[in-house]
């Protein structure tokens, strides 16, 4: 029974977690979805500025706190394994979803405004692709054991739940995060950027960053050296087309 309430949990996180995702596209390009980055009632500035920064750095600690291999150890005590990952999934959807139903718009100033008809069809492709990039980079290292399917899975069969490996296939041979390159081309891809989208846009990246050092700690803590090679010969968020050779030829050894 727990198995099968385990691969169930795993499978509704799922749906949450992805009809989250697609609003979020919706919200950041301000179409289809009721709430939007600059939708809903205008308040105060300074209400603006105070909410909307306290629901990134709620989002921040939980998606830091929860992402770190020591606190994963602590709290694999208490939740089974095989749902950690669906679990982990779950807050972080929650808080991407009470970002977006709390966000306060502040669509003044407006800093550019893509009038041209040929200039917003290219900056809604250049959207379109940072969500692309995205995705495809969530399989080709592996979609649904990031989403905690895989795990869920596995613990439904009875089997082991598979360890992590070191790969770079493709994107990953000349970015180190692409998926991120991805988030952030999608912050940024918009034909008006108001002030609110502007800090969206600013606060996102930034968590990234910061995001991404994190992480980078962790991968050089659980593969050693092999990270620290992979990390000097290829670029975080933009390739380094000059060293392109070593880093394939690294990428094929490991």
């Amino acid at each position: 029974m727990k198995a099968w309430f385990g691969a169930l949990y795993g499978l509704v996180v799922y749906v949450c977690f992805f009809g989250t995702f697609l609003y979020l596209i919706g919200f950041l390009g301000n179409a289809v979805v009721p709430k939007a980055v600059d939708g809903g009632a205008s308040v105060s500035l300074a209400e603006a500025l105070l909410v909307d920064v306290g629901l990134f750095v709620l989002f921040g600690l939980q998606h830091s706190v929860m992402a770190r291999r020591s606190f994963k150890q602590r709290w694999t005590r208490l939740v089974s394994p095989t749902i950690e990952r669906s679990t982990f999934v779950l807050a972080a959807t929650a808080c991407v979803a009470l970002l977006m139903w709390q966000w306060r718009p502040i669509r003044q100033p407006v800093l550019w405004q893509v009038e041209s008809p040929v200039g917003v069809g290219l900056v809604q492709a250049l959207f379109w692709l940072g969500w692309g990039l995205l995705l495809t980079s969530t399989f080709l290292i592996n979609h649904f054991e990031l989403f905690g399917i895989r795990q869920v899975w596995a613990g439904l069969r009875g089997q082991v739940i598979p360890t992590s490996r070191f790969v770079t296939p493709l994107l990953y041979q000349h970015v180190r995060h692409p998926l991120y390159t991805g988030f952030v081309i999608a912050f940024w891809a918009t034909p008006v950027m108001t002030a609110g989208h502007l800090l969206f846009a600013v606060l996102g990246t930034a968590y990234i960053l910061v995001g991404i050092a994190f992480e980078e700690r962790d991968l050089i803590a659980q593969f050693g050296t092999r990270y620290r090679v992979y990390r000097e010969q290829v670029g975080m968020l933009l390739p380094r087309p000059f060293r392109r050779t070593q880093t394939r030829t690294t990428a094929g050894q490991s």
